[in-house]
């Protein structure tokens, strides 16, 4: 019996390191193979106290590194393109732009974080939650004090597809992604990373 038990705990103790394993390894996977990437997302928004506060819709188009196109469609439009070199926020609704460096803003987008080629890693301690409900989760605390997040979560399929993404900001608001339809290494044209703001879009540098 006590060698029954021992084998058991021994055997537990392998899965529970194959499972830590397994969302670090997607993670690396998917930051080394997943040169383009486009997806469907939602995108529900809740306050410090689990409170709804905005759902939204659209999709995410990137290509490492540091390009993306993150398309807000519902309830309201919005755009985020990072060129490379600068991230540009277009409201519609308000007609604004707001421009920032890609280095900047890699601390504080998602999009731009997931277009890095190790910029989790590099500014993030990982940290493995294990297997819940057929995801293998992770999570990424920002190595800085002036980071926008607390945290990070990724949540990862068993076949490595990413498909959860959690964020705690520092004001205490946590903002959850899905993704579906995601496709990896698909051609992309080349204008899908650009933006020139309307000439009368009121323009903003941070």
């Amino acid at each position: 019996m006590h060698h029954l038990r021992c084998s058991l705990v021994f055997l537990l103790c392998l899965i529970s390191i194959t499972a830590q394993a397994t969302a670090t390894d997607s993670l690396n996977a998917f930051i080394k193979d997943a040169r383009t990437v486009q997806a469907e997302f939602s995108q529900t928004l809740l306050d410090k106290s689990a409170q709804v506060i905005q759902e939204s819709t659209g999709t995410m188009l990137f290509e490492r590194p540091g390009k993306f196109r993150w398309i807000y469609k519902t309830p309201y439009e919005q755009l985020i393109v990072g060129d490379g070199e600068k991230v540009w926020f277009y409201d519609e609704d308000l007609n604004q732009v707001t421009v920032r460096q890609l280095d900047i803003a890699i601390g504080s987008s998602p999009a731009a974080l997931l277009a890095g080629n190790s910029a989790i890693e590099e500014n993030f301690e990982i940290a493995e939650l294990g297997l819940q409900n057929q995801i293998e989760w992770l999570e990424a605390i920002p190595k800085t004090s002036e980071s926008s997040f607390e945290f990070i979560q990724l949540g990862f399929s068993p076949d490595g597809t990413l498909q959860l993404m959690v964020l705690r900001d520092t004001f205490g608001q946590t903002t959850l992604l899905t993704f579906t339809e995601l496709k990896q290494n698909i051609n992309l044209p080349a204008d899908t990373f650009t933006f020139a703001p309307p000439d009368d879009a009121d323009v903003i540098s941070d």
